[in-house]
This record gives C-alpha cells, sequence and structure tokens, in this order.
C-alpha cells in the first residue's frame, strides 16, 4: 500500500487536493482510492490538510480500521437499514422510524455521501428543523420541539451505528453532533397535564352509559396505555386472584390495526385489579354477551376484552377521538387520552405510593424513568417528608416521651 496527496486544479482555476491510497493486487494490478475533505464532502483546499488526512488514512491501514470510499448515500443507507430491521423492531417503532427518516432527515441529508457525512452536516439539519421542520398540510412550517430533535437524533445515531458495525464507516459522525440535550427535552415533563381526582371521578361518572365508559374506567384506574388496554384478552384476566397480565399492544401503522409486544420488556407485567376496575370488566362482560347476540353468526370472537361490536380490533385512534369528545361534552379541562396514563401516576406519588410501585405498574423499564417523567410530583413529596419526618422527631422531643424512656 502507499499514499500520496494530489493536486487537481478546479474550474476557477484554484488548487484543490485529494488524499490517495494506492493498493497493487498481486497480479500487478494497481488501484486508486481517493478521498476528500469529510467535513465538507468535497476536495482538500490545502494541501497541509490533505496531508494530516493520508497520515490518518495510513494509520487506519495499518490498524486494520480502514475503510474504502463508497459512493452509498444517507438516503440509501437509511432504506437498507430499515428493511433489516425489520425483524428487530415492533412494527409501530419501525413506522415510527421511517416516518422520520422521510420526513425529516432525507430531506437534509439523504443525498450526501454516507462516507462524506459530518457533524457539522448533522447539526446543521437540527438547526434547521428547530427553525421549520414541521410540516402540516394547510399551514406554514413551523419549529420542531427540542424533544422531536432528539429523537431524529437518536434514530440517525443508530443508523450511523449500523454503518461503522458494517465496515461502511469507521466511525460515527454523530458522536460528535451537539443535539438538543436530554435536559431540554425532559423539561417539558414538568408540564404534564392531568386531572385532579375529582375530574376523574366526574368524568367516570358521566362517561360510564358510553360504550367506552368501561375501558376509561381501565386506562383511568389502570395507568395502562391505550395500545396495552386494547391487546388485553379474557385469558389475561384472573378475576379471582383479581390480577390482569399486559402481554401484548395493539396500534395502527399505515392505516392497519395491528397486534405486537409491548412497548419494551418491562411492559410485559401483571396489574392488580382494584373493585372499581373489576365492576367495568363485569360491565364490559355483559356489553359484549350482548353484542354477540346482536351480530349473531358474523360475530368474530378474538377474546378480546374491549372489542369493536362484532368482536374485531378497536381502532386506538377512534378510542382517543371519542375520549375528546366526551370530555369536551362533560366540560372538564381538556387533557389527552394518554393523559389518564399521567393522572393514575401523579396521583399515586401524592398519595404516597412507593415510586418502585408505580414503576412496576405503568411498566417502566426502571424507576428513574418514572421519577424523570413525573419530576413535578416531587417538591410534594419533599415536603411531605420534610414534614413527616420533623414530626416523629418532635414527638420524640416532648416531655412525655422523655420521662417515658428514663421510666423504662
Amino acid at each position: 500500500m502507499r499514499g500520496s496527496v494530489v493536486k487537481r486544479v478546479d474550474a476557477k482555476g484554484k488548487a484543490r487536493y485529494y488524499a490517495v491510497i494506492e493498493d497493487v493486487a498481486a497480479d500487478g494490478t494497481r488501484r486508486r482510492r481517493w478521498h476528500s475533505d469529510p467535513a465538507t464532502g468535497s476536495a482538500f483546499t490545502s494541501k497541509r490538510d490533505a496531508e494530516k488526512a493520508l497520515s490518518g488514512l495510513v494509520v487506519a491501514v495499518q490498524s486494520g480500521g480502514y475503510v474504502a470510499p463508497a459512493s452509498l448515500t444517507v438516503g440509501e443507507w437509511a432504506d437498507r437499514w430499515l428493511a433489516r430491521a425489520e425483524d428487530r423492531l415492533r412494527p409501530s417503532t419501525l413506522a415510527s422510524y421511517e416516518k422520520n427518516l422521510r420526513v425529516h432527515v432525507k430531506p437534509h441529508i439523504g443525498e450526501v455521501r454516507l462516507q462524506s457525512l459530518s457533524a457539522a452536516h448533522l447539526d446543521d439539519m437540527y438547526a434547521r428543523l428547530r427553525v421549520d421542520g414541521k410540516h402540516v398540510k394547510g399551514h406554514q412550517p413551523s419549529p420542531l420541539s427540542a424533544r422531536t430533535v432528539r429523537y431524529v437524533h437518536v434514530i440517525t445515531k443508530a443508523l450511523l451505528s449500523d454503518a461503522v458495525r458494517y465496515g461502511i464507516l469507521s466511525r460515527n459522525p454523530a458522536d460528535g453532533a451537539t443535539p438538543p440535550s436530554a435536559k431540554s427535552t425532559s423539561a417539558a415533563t414538568g408540564t404534564l397535564t392531568t386531572w385532579a381526582a375529582t375530574d376523574v371521578a366526574d368524568f367516570l361518572e358521566g362517561a360510564q352509559a358510553h360504550r367506552y365508559g368501561p375501558l376509561f374506567a381501565f386506562l383511568a384506574l389502570s395507568g395502562a396505555r391505550r395500545g396495552e388496554a386494547l391487546g388485553l384478552r379474557w385469558t389475561d384476566v384472573d378475576i379471582g386472584r383479581r390480577r390482569a397480565s399486559i402481554t401484548s399492544s395493539v396500534g395502527r401503522v399505515s392505516g392497519k390495526i395491528i397486534e405486537g409486544g409491548t412497548k419494551t420488556g418491562a411492559g410485559r407485567r401483571p396489574i392488580a385489579l382494584d373493585s372499581s376496575i373489576l365492576d367495568a370488566l363485569a360491565e364490559q362482560r355483559a356489553r359484549q354477551h350482548r353484542d354477540r347476540d346482536l351480530v349473531g353468526a358474523g360475530y368474530r370472537d378474538q377474546g378480546l376484552v374491549f372489542a369493536a361490536p362484532e368482536g374485531s380490533y378497536v381502532n386506538p385512534e377512534h378510542v382517543s377521538r371519542v375520549f375528546k369528545s366526551e370530555v369536551q361534552r362533560l366540560g372538564l379541562p381538556p387533557i389527552r387520552l394518554h393523559d389518564l396514563r399521567h393522572t393514575w401516576a401523579t396521583l399515586a406519588l401524592q398519595s404516597g405510593v412507593h415510586p418502585r410501585v408505580v414503576q412496576e405498574r405503568l411498566g417502566h423499564s426502571n424507576v428513574t424513568i418514572t421519577l424523570q417523567v413525573y419530576s413535578h410530583v416531587a417538591p410534594l413529596m419533599h415536603d411531605e417528608a420534610a414534614a413527616t419526618v420533623a414530626g416523629l422527631i418532635e414527638a420524640a422531643r416532648d416531655p412525655k416521651v422523655t420521662r417515658l424512656r428514663q421510666v423504662r
């Protein structure tokens, strides 16, 4: 192997430089690999920079870390990467990755040669997304949230990590990029919209007669995700032991309703059923018997607890729309259906339920996530803890308590 710096003059008469690695095969055939500036994707503007790059390439060759230049673009690699990921990602996750790459990544860096991609390219993309990355039909482009941009970064970094693993890249340019910080994206968790206990009670009473009344009660009282409730089967419910096993989740991907695994491994979990949830399940069972009688032979029994009138899956998005409509009808503070989950967790923590119990109930992979998401509850917990401990110490300092200790 030999290396050299080659000078070329561009159309404007300016000198440009390339770092060139030359291989000699056993049959004497020579092959030259031309390397440009990875930061710009173009030739080096100075001989010194080209020589510096050449030194790094020689070291890479000697250490076995050299990767030959390829014409593969970021967009082309993204398509290959998604195809390889089909077997290891949940359908909803795969759909999310595909959408973010198609809408947010490819328009900015899709045509960039993969091996020319730099941290600067990524930072420019993140900055642009923060300005006008959100596109809604009929509206002017608007900024993407810091949380969404960081999610784009996470996907892009994973995409590039696999390129390193396959030997297409020698390093991951995302390692040197500066996306919105995790701290800035988690700041929004302090502004979660939740209901007070009285709001939950008013809603459940007002929506009790609705077809989805039992479903809303299950979500509000269990802290389960929408998709987890819609994937629940009667075989997962043990009335005698007052337990339900969350084992799957239903979602809508590319216009189709599909069932897959839970969001995380910790998502597969048992949850305790209180008497109110058991009442809601009893009402749901009775409703399904009525549905079966009305539909007759056309009833498609899939064993689902919360099924459509004909026994099939319920459209998750329809449930959210109905919830929004019911909240408006009842004149309650507007929240999303998913905020019932946040409400349960907030009320539980405020009531003194141990964070570990809340974590396991919600199916978070670790308690740190629970504490981060519901950090807005922490000040109240600190106040209560301070008052409780101070009360214990003050009680111990009471003269009557002191005399009793002396008598003993």
